[in-house]
């Protein structure tokens, strides 16, 4: 799969998770938890594929790029200890669906960003074959990602 393609797909995933929180009842904590656990999984491992794989390949091909990249990154760091305190706090807890709303706020202006800014020009410099290596290394790579949000690089920066 191409790596563009496969990251789209990611952000897709989450998006559904996000309209599932967005839907559930204001008192379904256990379903908000659920759906929450999932978002940062997912989260997670989105992030560490992109900063590991995906960020330094892109700068390589599209130099132009380094600006989006290192603004994604700063991004990433915002995201990744938002979700670390999402996965200690309590559903019931009277911060949780904010900080859940603050969470998709955020995420959704980045997946934008990315898809509408730049992505286009990564798959112009990097075409398909070097788009389909990458996927392939990317969707390999998932099954090292780490379970913790502050184990990705940015989260330490």
């Amino acid at each position: 799969m191409d790596g563009i393609v496969l990251l789209k797909e990611d952000h897709k995933t989450v998006e559904k998770l996000f309209k599932q929180f967005e839907k559930a009842a204001e008192d379904a904590h256990e379903e908000k938890r659920k759906i929450a656990d999932q978002v940062i999984d997912e989260l997670t491992t989105h992030t560490w594929i992109e900063e590991k794989i995906f960020y330094p390949a892109a700068r390589e091909a599209a130099p132009d790029t380094k600006d989006h990249v290192l603004e994604s990154i700063e991004e990433h760091h915002v995201v990744l200890w938002m979700l670390s305190e999402l996965k200690n706090l309590d559903a019931a807890d009277e911060r949780f669906d904010a900080k859940m709303s603050v969470l998709m706020e955020n995420v959704r202006h980045h997946v934008e960003e990315e898809e509408k800014e730049w992505f286009p020009d990564v798959r112009k410099a990097m075409g398909r074959n070097r788009l389909t290596a990458l996927g392939e290394q990317m969707e390999a790579a998932k099954k090292k990602a780490p379970g913790e949000p502050l184990a990705v690089p940015s989260a330490k920066q």
